[in-house]
């Protein structure tokens, strides 16, 4: 809405789609960290069916590197940010993508992208290496890296993000969750295995929640979880009984 004169339509937009009758869940994806106004936090974290979800553009958190990308922040007020975040919505989900090689990007950079992935704590990290794109500024930039080290940082940065946001996934342990089913399939004679995603979970890019028991589930229910484990970036959770019942039913 920001081509229609006001920065604050989305905050307005939000409740009012959050109000139509068979809505469910709204989720926000792709956000700009400078645009994190207050007031947009609060509606994304206290909104009734408007997820606590946060797809946040950093791209990278190395100040140079930043602004070569014409971006603005720092690795310490994008905490703060997570953590602004955080103290109205334990629970909220965050993920991000980065860029890893950008012309210029020393290795004090590289570290410092180490250092805010490592205190961050992001639900889904995805890690990608500079390449020329056609049409962008960066093209005509000077002090490019070359392949071998761009590679070696991105295999390094993947590396960690599948550990941290593993790691991630275990702090959930013990969570309660709003589970949307989304598949309860045959997987042998013994039994079903049903899969979902949780409000910190986007469909496709995010990790899922596998259920411990498929009895009552049928997709399309949202349906109350405890996480009881982990596969990797997926939750493993258990269905509460008095869902059970409602489903069933």
């Amino acid at each position: 809405g920001k081509d229609l004169g006001d920065i604050r339509l989305l905050e307005s937009l939000l409740p009012e789609l959050a109000a139509v009758d068979g809505i469910e869940r709204v989720r926000v994806s792709y956000l700009q960290p400078a645009e994190m106004r207050p007031g947009l936090i609060d509606v994304l974290t206290s909104t009734p069916k408007v997820v606590p979800y946060f797809d946040l553009s950093f791209q990278h958190s190395a100040p140079d590197v930043l602004r070569a990308m014409r971006r603005f922040g720092d690795t310490d007020r994008f905490l703060e940010l997570l953590d602004t975040i955080r103290s109205k919505a334990p629970q909220a989900g965050v993920r991000s993508n980065f860029i890893v090689g950008f012309p210029g990007e020393k290795e004090s950079d590289f570290a410092e992208l180490e250092r805010f992935l490592t205190h961050a704590r992001l639900d889904a990290i995805g890690i990608f290496g500079y390449s020329d794109e056609d049409g962008t500024e960066a093209v005509g930039y000077d002090h490019k890296l070359d392949e071998d080290t761009i590679a070696e940082r991105l295999a390094h940065m993947q590396r960690l993000a599948e550990e941290l946001t593993s790691q991630r996934a275990e702090e959930r342990i013990g969570e309660t969750l709003e589970v949307l089913v989304e598949s309860v399939e045959a997987v042998d004679e013994d039994g079903d295995g049903a899969y979902g995603r949780a409000a910190h979970q986007a469909p496709e890019t995010d990790g899922q929640v596998v259920f411990t028991d498929s009895t009552g589930l049928v997709p399309g229910r949202i349906v109350t979880a405890k996480v009881v484990g982990t596969l990797g970036v997926d939750l493993v959770a258990e269905p509460l009984g008095m869902d059970l019942e409602e489903a069933a039913g």
